[in-house]
């Protein structure tokens, strides 16, 4: 039998609506689900924002204060796609309040703010799901499967980078994003929160690390009215950029494996150049967001020169048969997302988790947090 589930989002940027539309897809590609979500309310503080959120997808209800979102008896899971320095707030409250949480990487400012709402998810016996969504492409699926199987031999080394442009305007807005006190690190966890997740779900724990960061814009102008996304902004009051553009990191994995993890926010030329190299002792396989229904595979006996074929994932890999029905026909970021509101819906509908949970997002954080102390004191620094 089929139900409705009410659900809230709070703050309402570009993520905020890629969740919501998340939600109204979900039914269409997991018919099966047992679960319907029903749009509820949005909470958004910019004046107008959730009333037009509400016009477009049919919120029943608006709020400017996300704690409505948690004394509303109709709400039973919200989505938290607030400014990183409210995650913990937000999370720890909605938890206590008994809503299953749907909540965006990097979980908080710290591993200890991600260890906060986690223990509240726990304490509540509420499901907690984290967007780590490029684990949830089918094709990353595959790729960790042939990596579990030992088609590539014992992994050697990885290499996981996370390229983009979307701070590399002189005059881009000098926003929360670019405050240590509400941004947190800055590059850390907007791209290489993505980056220490990647790097665990193929090859497994990261024991150490040493890091190297840089900011090479120091200096933006601040936006002069309410900002969505990456705006631009001129004439404004000059500040400091406080967090990190640049990180360089080499890692240690349990397994003895060795990897290399580099994400960049203000790289010209690069848009959303995401992806892996994983080396094994038979082979290897790579994968590039841009083309992201597709792996690159290395495998064989001949060690030397030997050829690289690139394989188009299908209906047997993830979830990739919910939306396509054969081979090389493409799947985007938004259906990702869909992967992820299906996973967070099914774990509350089954009572265990399915996909990336809070648990994932701490490690993440504590991978980050050594990155931290890494740079601070010139030494390898282990995850807490």
């Amino acid at each position: 039998m089929v139900t409705s589930l009410g659900v809230a989002v709070v703050g309402f940027g570009w993520m905020g609506r890629v969740h919501t539309q998340a939600y109204a897809r979900v039914p269409h590609h997991f018919p099966q689900l047992t679960l319907r979500p029903q749009l509820v309310t949005v909470a958004e503080e910019v004046p107008g924002r959730a009333e037009q959120a509400a016009e477009q997808f049919g919120f029943a209800s608006t709020t400017r204060d996300w704690r409505e979102v948690a004394a509303d008896l109709r709400v039973r899971a919200v989505s938290i796609t607030a400014p990183n320095f409210l995650h913990r707030e937000i999370g720890v409250a909605m938890a206590e309040a008994g809503k299953h949480i749907w909540i965006e990487k990097p979980v908080g400012l710290s591993a200890a703010d991600a260890s906060a709402v986690s223990d509240a998810v726990t304490k509540a016996g509420v499901q907690g799901a984290v967007g780590f969504n490029y684990r949830n492409a089918p094709a990353v699926e595959a790729a960790r499967e042939l990596i579990a199987s030992g088609e590539l031999g014992t992994v050697t080394h990885v290499r996981v980078r996370l390229f983009s442009d979307y701070a590399a305007h002189p005059d881009g807005a000098l926003t929360w994003r670019y405050e240590l006190e509400r941004g947190g690190h800055g590059v850390l966890g907007d791209l290489a929160s993505h980056g220490a997740d990647l790097a665990r779900f193929l090859l497994g724990d990261i024991t150490s690390l040493a890091a190297d960061t840089a900011i090479f814009l120091p200096q933006r102008a601040r936006p002069t009215g309410a900002t969505a996304g990456h705006a631009l902004a001129t004439g404004g009051e000059s500040g400091p950029v406080e967090n990190e553009d640049y990180v360089n990191c080499l890692l240690r994995f349990a397994s003895g494996a060795r990897g290399v993890l580099e994400a960049c926010r203000v790289s010209v030329g690069e848009q959303n150049n995401y992806g892996f190299e994983v080396h094994g002792t038979k082979g290897a396989v790579f994968w590039d967001f841009r083309r992201m229904n597709e792996l690159a595979v290395s495998r064989g006996t001949t060690y030397q020169d030997q050829p690289v074929t690139t394989v188009y994932v299908g209906p047997g890999d993830g979830e990739f048969g919910a939306f396509q029905p054969g081979a090389a026909n493409a799947m985007g970021y938004d259906d990702l997302k869909v992967i992820e509101a299906y996973r967070f819906l099914r774990s509350i509908a089954e009572g265990k988790p399915y996909g990336a949970t809070l648990p994932d997002a701490v490690h993440s954080a504590a991978v980050l947090d050594a990155m931290v102390r890494s740079v601070e004191t010139g030494t390898w620094a282990s995850p807490a």
